[in-house]
């Protein structure tokens, strides 16, 4: 960033990064989130308060679906397009992603609960993870959801033995691992073969033979994702290339074309302005993949599969906006310490530390994926000089920080409002209650009103968690309990 990017920037709201109605206000340049001030959502509804923008995640859905769904089309085949719920899921969002076209993906019995509470078809929910339990099982499988998505051969045995007792035939996939490294975080790569999820791609061949002993069980192709922020379209190609050069050896086996090829999902949102530079358009990596799929179906010789995505945070994650109220202020000189040789840091002498009345329990990604963030004065605008900020929580740790660093005007001050951008995913999902601080509620806002779809957390309802009167067991000498 240039100097004079410094001087030009801290006010603005990018809108690759921001919701696309997000804007300041004519007057005092407060910033407006669907036509609503930020000081009037937060005098509602409290600080911290995570705001969802309603249009803008509706609206992307419809961008994300037609992008890969006309793709598909252009080269002969389909693609189901399903919401990665784990981003954040609630019964409005729920909705919402059914309305507009949306298969549903849960990963949890919590998660298909609440697709199901929110009316969404079972036959278009597809359920993940790498150990289901036989309850989870036999609750989908009984729910009539659509496909199973089969992690271990222990899941091929509970589900034909829950498809067996329900007397239906079940859909399953198999997760496999392409091998493919994703360019991201070692945390959010997902096909490497030194991890928890899937199998490799190697024992497909006969952990497809253990599906087709189970009549009860339609495996209908391999599914795989590489993981997750990806920008570079490199990964989704080889791991394309991989999967469907099995297709063959399992068409063989199974006598029959392997229909349904599953991609996943994992593509990236800017969460600043520099990575909104790099960041590549749906559409083109829609037609990039549908491309691969083609040209590697012919060279292999099978029918061109159904596909399936499964994006999440590429729907929900510049939707969303957190708002936090500056608690303290204070200024740390950078000069003769390692932060000041980091070119990251942009030449400043100090260092801005800006606290608010949130942090890692709101957001736990900067701590745990070293994940960084843009932020802005959301109540008023400011002439002032920019200075280098680092936005950081009320926790009991030092990693407690929400935005690395950014520019912002030097005269942030105790009663501000912040507003971090491009938060609708893996924020409230990941969250928590650290300190015993509740969790904030999350807002939805449409058409110039904003209303609550997941309540927060307050003090009194944490402290009735904690039981006080439970009986007691205490050990005897031989390691029973009495």
């Amino acid at each position: 960033m240039t100097q004079a990017h410094r001087a030009a920037t801290p006010h603005a709201i990018d809108p690759r990064v921001f919701p696309p109605t997000a804007r300041r206000g004519s007057s005092c340049g407060e910033l407006k989130l669907g036509g609503i001030r930020a000081t009037a959502l937060t005098a509602e509804f409290g600080s911290p308060l995570y705001v969802v923008d309603e249009d803008a995640a509706r609206a992307r859905a419809v961008e994300v679906r037609t992008a890969l769904q006309a793709e598909a089309e252009r080269i002969g085949t389909t693609a189901t397009v399903y919401y990665a719920t784990k981003a954040f899921l609630c019964v409005e969002v729920a909705r919402w992603m059914a309305d507009e076209g949306l298969a549903i993906d849960v990963a949890s019995g919590g998660e298909l609960a609440v697709a199901l509470a929110a009316g969404v078809d079972p036959a278009l929910i597809g359920f993940h993870g790498n150990n289901k339990s036989v309850p989870e099982i036999e609750r989908a499988v009984a729910a009539g959801v659509g496909t199973i998505i089969l992690d271990s051969e222990f899941e091929t045995e509970r589900v034909a033995a829950a498809a067996a007792a329900a007397g239906i035939r079940q859909r399953v996939r198999l997760r496999v691992n392409s091998g493919v490294h994703a360019s991201t975080h070692d945390f959010l790569a997902t096909s490497h073969e030194d991890q928890k999820f899937g199998q490799p791609l190697a024992e497909a061949p006969r952990l497809l033979r253990e599906i087709l002993r189970h009549d009860n069980l339609d495996f209908v192709g391999l599914h795989c994702h590489i993981g997750s922020q990806i920008f570079a379209t490199d990964g989704f190609r080889e791991s394309a290339r991989r999967l469907l050069g099995a297709y063959p050896e399992l068409a063989r086996i199974a006598g029959r074309p392997i229909p349904e090829l599953n991609l996943g999902g994992g593509f990236g949102i800017a969460y600043t302005s520099a990575e909104a530079d790099e960041l590549p358009a749906i559409a083109d990596i829609a037609r990039e993949l549908a491309d691969i799929v083609a040209e590697t179906a012919a060279e292999v010789n099978v029918p061109l599969p159904k596909l399936a995505f499964e994006p999440g945070r590429a729907i929900i994650g510049q939707a969303g906006v957190t708002l936090y109220t500056v608690g303290t202020t204070k200024s740390v000189q950078l000069a003769g310490s390692d932060a000041a040789a980091d070119p990251a840091d942009l030449g400043y002498a100090e260092r801005l530390y800006v606290s608010v009345d949130g942090g890692m329990s709101d957001n736990p990604r900067p701590a745990l994926y070293g994940a960084d963030y843009q932020v802005r004065i959301a109540n008023r605008e400011s002439a002032a000089a920019p200075a280098l900020v680092r936005v950081v929580g009320k926790h009991c740790e030092s990693g407690d920080i929400v935005v690395q660093r950014d520019e912002i005007p030097g005269d942030v001050r105790p009663g501000d409002t912040l507003a971090v951008a491009a938060t609708g995913a893996y924020c409230w999902s990941l969250a928590s209650t650290y300190n015993y601080v509740p969790r904030p509620p999350v807002v939805a806002i449409s058409g110039g009103s904003a209303r609550i779809i997941v309540r927060g957390d307050t003090e009194e309802e944490l402290l009735a968690k904690s039981v006080s009167d439970a009986p007691r067991f205490t050990p005897t000498t031989n390691g029973a309990t009495k």
